[in-house]
């Protein structure tokens, strides 16, 4: 499956754990000031890998291509190698690599058009549960590997359907369970395409919340589908998604793409006080979908 990222520091980290613990030297860190001077910013309108969509930045956004997003992904934040974003947006004024940075890592998953008629019908009290609980069991497998057990706090922002722009947002916070450390913040934006979802996710730490809150409604405002991939352009014949718009929320694209499935092993080992991009949903999403994984892929963890 083909998949086109760009990534809002969503899933990725920084200059410090969960637990507040910064990377020692042993671990890594990297020399900030030299990975950021090499750094090639881009600025005012953007056009996507394959022409599906077209950032229009305004002042005070910046975007960092595949490869310099790659570099602050995986030199800059510690995550073990994946692929490939198609970049990030950045706040201008401040770097993705300090302890304050994030960026906003978007995706294109080419799943086909998601239907969107079940947006108004979802009990999202009650999937907050079923993925509360998933995220619980899944924590057995997460110290098995040596990372800290996650929990799942509840919404930081409830999730939000706008069906005139087929655009879907919300976040959630997160916790490592029985520390005193700052908590996370994931919050997702999904823009709904006609072949497609692009998927925008930041992630930061929960005192960031009003900030982010404040950027990403802007950003919701500069990205969309360029003419013949937008959700209105959906013609018979076409594509259709196998979930709808639940299955955002709960983790879809968590449990299909092997990159983030990477990320969410790797985040908290890596450096901000900020969580994985994707609560792994796995067995929940599995269910959701109603089919088994593919035979030869591993299921998401978590």
């Amino acid at each position: 499956m083909r998949r086109i990222l760009i990534l809002l520091a969503a899933g990725i980290l920084a200059p410090a754990t969960l637990q507040g613990q910064a990377p020692s030297a042993a671990q890594g860190a990297p020399d900030v000031e030299r990975l950021e001077a090499g750094l090639q910013y881009q600025t005012g309108t953007i056009a996507l890998p394959g022409g599906i969509a077209t950032l229009r930045l305004p002042a005070g956004y910046r975007f960092l291509d595949g490869d310099n997003a790659e570099r602050v992904i995986v030199d800059g934040w510690g995550n073990p190698p994946g692929e490939k974003p198609l970049g990030m947006i950045v706040p201008a004024g401040t770097s993705p690599l300090d302890d304050a940075g994030w960026g906003v890592v978007v995706t294109f998953m080419d799943d086909g058009f998601v239907k969107d008629d079940d947006a108004g019908e979802i009990d999202y009290d009650k999937l907050l549960s079923q993925m509360q609980e998933e995220t619980r069991q899944g924590n057995a497998e997460r110290v098995r590997l040596g990372y800290p057990a996650l929990e799942l706090v509840g919404w930081a922002a409830r999730p939000h359907y706008d069906a005139a722009t087929h655009k879907l947002y919300w976040a959630r916070e997160l916790a490592n369970p029985g520390s005193s450390g700052t908590h996370g913040l994931n919050y997702d934006v999904r823009v709904l395409g006609r072949r497609g979802v692009l998927s925008l996710n930041a992630v930061a730490a929960m005192p960031m919340l009003p900030d982010i809150e404040r950027d990403m409604q802007g950003v919701l405002g500069f990205v969309d589908f360029n003419e013949g991939h937008r959700y209105a352009d959906f013609t018979r014949g076409d594509r259709v998604a196998a979930y709808g718009v639940g299955a955002l929320v709960a983790g879809t694209l968590a449990a299909k793409a092997g990159f983030f499935k990477v990320l969410l092993v790797g985040l908290l080992a890596a450096k901000k006080a900020i969580i994985a991009a994707v609560v792994a949903l796995g067995a929940f999403v599995r269910r959701l979908l109603g089919k088994a994984p593919k035979e030869g892929t591993r299921p998401a963890a978590g």
